[in-house]
């Protein structure tokens, strides 16, 4: 596509939405099983009746101990890979619609920049490969640099980045196509301990000011308690889901780093190691059957 013929192209607006969206799950999962299979090997059953719904605006992590399946089930559904049975939905469309679509952005544990491209140009990089012509990527990335506070490294190189920073530069490339659900696994896994607050603190904010639903994978407590509106707890392979747990602190856009040292924080800490360490029985008050 021409430059000249891409302008007409438009960057959608964050959190848009059709009128028939209305009522729609952001995810929708329904009896969906994971078998995967080897010549000469036995099959390993990774995950097993899974039902999972989130909402438009939610935000949802997803824990358990390794190999639960738990980066399996976010692949499903940014259609990686395909369930062997069950059915997946994104916005009421199959996981390959959504796919696209655009309805979704991604980022992983490494940020996966392009070295060679500065940090404007990785941005935009989702736009230009959709035929998006160069003001408007220039445009989007800008605004995108400035929500994630970057707004002075649109010209240097991802070396030139701290490790933190890289993630945000991850973190706005994934939303340069204002999606409206975000898939987050581990994205700050590799960070050390006061980095990884503090992105987690700017995560609270970036999906707040987006609108985006988000689907986040963790190993950690802590963080999953922090940063969500539901907790699902994860079994050991087969993964299953254990429980769902709602999380009792104020709406994940009034969380501040403050909220680490209330009480009920280190509350909603313990339910979620108990269930993860299968400590408490299902169906304990506060947890959602499901």
């Amino acid at each position: 596509m021409s430059e000249a013929s891409a302008s007409a192209v438009p960057v959608p607006t964050a959190g848009s939405a059709s009128p028939t969206d209305a009522g729609v799950a952001a995810v929708q999962v329904t009896g969906v099983d994971k078998v995967f299979t080897a010549k000469r090997k036995a099959s390993v059953t990774a995950l097993e009746n899974i039902d999972l719904t989130v909402a438009p605006g939610e935000f949802v992590s997803l824990i358990g101990p390794s190999g639960c399946g738990k980066s399996t089930l976010l692949r499903l559904i940014a259609d990686l890979d395909t369930p062997s049975a069950g059915s997946l939905t994104v916005f009421g469309k199959t996981a390959r619609q959504a796919r696209i679509d655009q309805e979704y952005g991604i980022a992983f544990q490494q940020s996966g920049l392009l070295p060679w491209r500065t940090v404007a140009a990785n941005i935009e990089l989702p736009l230009e490969l959709h035929g998006v012509n160069s003001a408007g990527r220039k445009k989007r990335s800008a605004e995108l640099l400035a929500l994630v506070g970057l707004g002075d490294f649109a010209e240097s190189y991802p070396d030139q980045l701290s490790g933190g920073m890289q993630q945000r530069v991850a973190i706005a490339r994934a939303l340069a196509e204002s999606p409206r659900l975000l898939l987050m696994d581990e994205p700050f896994g590799a960070l050390d301990e006061m980095t990884r607050e503090r992105m987690q603190t700017e995560l609270v904010r970036i999906t707040g000011e987006t609108g985006a639903a988000v689907v986040f994978v963790t190993h950690s407590i802590p963080e999953a308690v922090f940063l969500s509106n539901r907790v699902v707890v994860m079994s050991p392979r087969p993964g299953r889901i254990r429980d769902i747990l709602s999380i009792t602190l104020p709406g994940t856009a009034d969380r501040d780093e403050h909220l680490r040292e209330d009480e009920a924080f280190f509350e909603n800490v313990s339910r979620v190691r108990e269930l993860l360490h299968g400590e408490a029985p299902v169906g304990i008050k506060g947890v959602e059957n499901r």
